[in-house]
């Protein structure tokens, strides 16, 4: 059984504004208590970053609430409910089926910050599911999302791992674990999407006056706060599918309900980095035909939020013509944000300072070429960046990587023509060019020593060296490099 806190011990977990949406929104749902819980990780440098003590997370009072086996009488976790499009097609009731909301922090400005466990147990949305994870997935979460958070890309956070003392079978006996994940909103396109099905548009306007009110008060005054609202959401996918695409991130499952309202890369599951640039990349396994693929991203997100705009047409003027003509003039945004976005990310990578056809066109040649060549996204970008620093042996280091000798040197020859007339600082393009990515071998490898030999010491190594991406010294060099063939993953999986 779940223990009960009396009043009287509180934890910094103390808010649970969701309760303030329409009832049908969330329900009240405890998680499934773990039989020995550890605290195998506790990200330090995100309590740092969000000026929260760590001491109560460390306490065996934090320890037992975060791994479920604990309920805050005063603050009841709760679990909310959402529909979605998933591959395009229509789900009416999903839900969190393996997540359980404690509430939210509060930082030092005000801030209000989500705390959500993530394979805490079954809830009413769980239908077939035991609600529990595997320590591999949630590992896997807690090293790509704080690698993202690395790259300054928006992301949930991952707050904490912890060990459930249960084993998950997923086709065999595995440690379980739960995540304890950070964001400044949980609420979806999919969390829109249920509001009509199951309140009509009087829930979706007190759902879109809630939003308004937590995470963009700025509009509350605005006349036409929800047509910029919608105008807001628009921007934040677009330049957050630009920055995925600038690094080589593939998200995987880009379905409705894992499309964040605030913009952040919400939900883990079969994501990755590309080694080798292809456009066409498609690493999860359910994504038989290529509709999340890398280049797939900006036309599904757009095809998202188009769904969004369809429920929210009577906000935008009582008049269905006239709302539909806004929504349209909202849409078309969308394409150029994030053409804007990926031109200049893309000058920016390649140390080019003026944009023009030319150039635009040399960066559509340089990514043919990384396909044609089979180059590594990350490496190459590293090394053009090594080349910009004058470093010994950058030049022939870059050329190595065409096996068409010819087409290399013409290639740098192109850009040493631009690049003469650049004024981008070699800094600003370190600040573009990761040395290291969440490469998918070396997160392989962090889990299975962690689950086959009960070793954090690779887990941690790579989640030091992830937060800063831009640096890495000179002994942890080895995780930069592109997985041996026999190391190189094709598929992953949703897990989390």
């Amino acid at each position: 059984m779940n223990a009960t806190l009396s009043s009287a011990e509180k934890n910094p977990i103390i808010y649970q504004n969701y309760r303030k949406l329409p009832a049908d929104m969330f329900m009240e749902s405890n998680p499934t208590p773990s039989s020995a819980p550890t605290l195998i990780d506790l990200n330090n440098n995100l309590l740092e970053q969000l000026d929260v003590d760590s001491t109560w997370f460390r306490s065996e009072q934090g320890i037992s609430i975060l791994s479920g086996s604990t309920i805050n009488a005063d603050n009841p976790p709760i679990v909310m409910a959402y529909s979605a499009h998933q591959f395009g097609q229509w789900v009416p009731l999903l839900g969190d089926g393996r997540a359980h909301m404690l509430g939210q922090i509060e930082t030092s400005d005000g801030t209000k910050i989500d705390i959500q466990l993530k394979g805490s147990g079954r809830t009413q949305f769980s239908r077939a599911g035991d609600g529990r994870a595997t320590l591999g997935s949630v590992l896997r979460e807690y090293l790509v999302s704080e690698a993202m958070a690395g790259l300054n890309i928006p992301t949930t956070r991952s707050l904490a791992v912890l060990g459930t003392g249960n084993n998950v079978i997923r086709g065999r006996a595995f440690p379980g674990a739960i995540l304890v994940r950070t964001a400044t909103s949980h609420l979806r396109i999919g969390s829109f999407e249920y509001a009509i099905t199951r309140l009509g548009d009087d829930g979706v306007k007190s759902l879109t006056d809630y939003i308004i009110t937590q995470n963009f008060p700025e509009l509350e005054s605005s006349p036409s706060k929800y047509l910029e609202l919608f105008g807001e959401i628009i921007k934040r996918q677009a330049s957050l599918i630009s920055q995925w695409m600038l690094v080589g991130f593939i998200h995987g499952v880009m379905n409705t309900d894992n499309t964040s309202i605030v913009g952040e890369t919400i939900d883990y599951g079969p994501c990755a980095f590309m080694d080798e640039f292809n456009p066409a990349k498609v690493f999860s396994s359910i994504d038989h035909n290529g509709r999340y693929a890398w280049d797939q991203q900006p036309s599904i997100a757009y095809w998202n939020l188009s769904m969004l705009a369809n429920i929210l047409l009577p906000l935008f003027d009582a008049n269905k013509e006239r709302a539909v003509d806004k929504a349209k003039e909202q849409l078309e945004m969308f394409d150029l944000v994030f053409r804007d976005a990926f031109e200049k990310g893309m000058h920016k990578k390649l140390g080019l300072s003026d944009i023009s056809k030319e150039s635009e066109q040399f960066i559509s040649d340089t990514l043919t070429n990384l396909t044609k060549e089979n180059i590594d996204f990350t490496i190459f970008f590293d090394r053009i960046t090594r080349v910009a620093n004058k470093d010994d042996r950058a030049d022939t280091q870059l050329l190595e990587l065409f096996t068409n000798q010819q087409t290399g040197k013409t290639w740098f020859e192109q850009w040493r023509n631009y690049r003469a007339e650049s004024t981008t600082s070699f800094i600003s393009m370190r600040h573009a060019n990761p040395i290291i990515i969440a490469r998918n071998h070396r997160v392989e490898q962090a889990i299975d020593a962690a689950t086959d030999h009960n070793d954090f010491e690779p887990f941690r190594r790579l989640s030091r060296v992830l937060a800063n991406p831009f640096e890495i010294n000179p002994a942890d060099r080895e995780l930069e490099t592109p997985p041996q063939p026999k190391e190189i993953v094709l598929q992953t999986y949703c897990g989390t």
